[in-house]
């Protein structure tokens, strides 16, 4: 079977983002920014390889003038000179986020915080809040858009 990054059109690169449950993007584009764990990395067409893990926040890609966004929960990243492989513990595109159901998961993990408890419950309550503010701000990505 023939490597998929190897008919990589020139000047692009192959973005492809797997969760455990199926994989949700496998488009060629002209950039990537994801969210390494010591830092938001950029890739180009033709950067050098390196394997990175990532924390929760934003990743962005661009086709031509229009960017896109997607929130990534942890993982790890594979870059290579023509493909970029995501594979995340949870990841969603702006699109496929409800606005809504965001804006109340942040509401009720602001609550849970509030409350305090246990050191490790409060730290759960820490990672849902962070979780639900990067979902609510990936969702309004649409709206600036």
């Amino acid at each position: 079977m023939a490597d998929p990054a190897a008919a990589v059109t020139a000047g692009k690169i192959l973005l492809e983002v797997v969760t455990p449950d199926h994989r949700l993007l496998s488009q060629e584009v002209d950039y990537v920014s994801a969210p390494g764990s010591e830092g938001d990395f950029g890739v180009l067409p033709g950067h050098c390889h390196f394997l990175t893990t990532l924390r929760i926040g934003e990743l962005h890609y661009r086709i031509g003038e229009e960017t896109h966004f997607m929130s990534i929960l942890w993982g790890f990243a594979d870059v290579t000179p023509k493909k970029v492989t995501v594979l995340a513990e949870i990841a969603e595109k702006a699109e496929d986020i409800n606005v809504e159901r965001a804006e109340e998961a942040v509401r009720e993990a602001e609550q849970r915080l509030e409350r305090g408890g246990l050191p490790s419950e409060v730290k759960e309550a820490e990672i849902s809040l962070e979780k639900a503010r990067l979902r609510q701000k990936i969702a309004n990505r649409l709206k600036q858009v």
